[in-house]
């Protein structure tokens, strides 16, 4: 079930993405020349691509992966490559067009990008989710009602991204709201791997998942943090 908070964020980030940071987001995903802070956030990126596809099974032939919110298909052509079915989906009809326009004609039949929510149980069942950086926006309330609607629906684990609760993060969220409201990105929410749990133990569906291993990736402007939950 959604909430009017998740809803409203959503709403957020489709317009951003759609609108707002269509040619900025274009360049950060491309090989396109950056200034020095958007580089420090491409090389971050690029680090927590390859650790979360490190926690997925090097061999992915015969399984099913959500790319959930795969902005411009970087992750999910990867996993594709590896031998995964791979759905692709983002609230940005913008970026899923630029993922369509990128992705590699021998992968057209192993990736399947969509337009549309995470949430949706017509997208069907999976063997992994994987959500990068597509969470770090929503309360933790809110992210962990999307891992309890996500879990009946995963054999395997759900591997996500937090925004974390350190110095520096609350240092860069300060200094950003210092830009004029229309340069600004949508808000992040940072929160605990505690916090997280506590908020995951409220629902029956999240009883037995865990977590079990996470990893912070510093790269000047950009701070995440990899999480990966499986069933105890």
């Amino acid at each position: 079930m959604t909430t009017p908070s998740y809803v409203a964020r959503r709403g957020e980030l489709e317009a951003y993405f759609d609108r707002t940071a269509v040619e900025a987001w274009k360049r950060l995903t491309s090989d396109a020349p950056v200034n020095r802070i958007r580089a420090t956030v491409r090389a971050g990126r690029d680090a927590m691509r390859e650790t979360l596809l490190s926690w997925l099974p090097q061999d992915l032939h015969g399984l099913r992966i959500l790319d959930a919110g795969c902005g411009t298909g970087a992750l999910a052509i990867e996993a594709a490559r590896r031998g995964a079915d791979v759905v692709a989906v983002d609230l940005s009809a913008t970026l899923i067009s630029l993922a369509q326009e990128r992705a590699p004609s021998d992968l057209s039949g192993r990736v399947s990008f969509a337009v549309g929510d995470l949430l949706d149980p017509a997208f069907g069942q999976f063997d992994y989710v994987v959500a990068m950086d597509s969470l770090i926006h929503y309360e933790g309330a809110d992210i962990a009602r999307t891992l309890a609607a996500l879990a009946p629906r995963v054999g395997g684990s759900l591997i996500f991204t937090i925004a974390p609760r350190t110095p520096a993060l609350t240092v860069m969220h300060a200094v950003g709201q210092l830009f004029p409201r229309g340069n600004r990105s949508p808000a992040i929410a940072p929160i605990s791997i505690g916090r997280l749990a506590q908020n995951m133990r409220m629902h029956a569906s999240l009883n037995d998942w865990d977590v079990a291993q996470t990893e912070e990736i510093f790269s000047g402007f950009y701070i995440s943090q990899a999480v990966e939950a499986r069933r105890s």
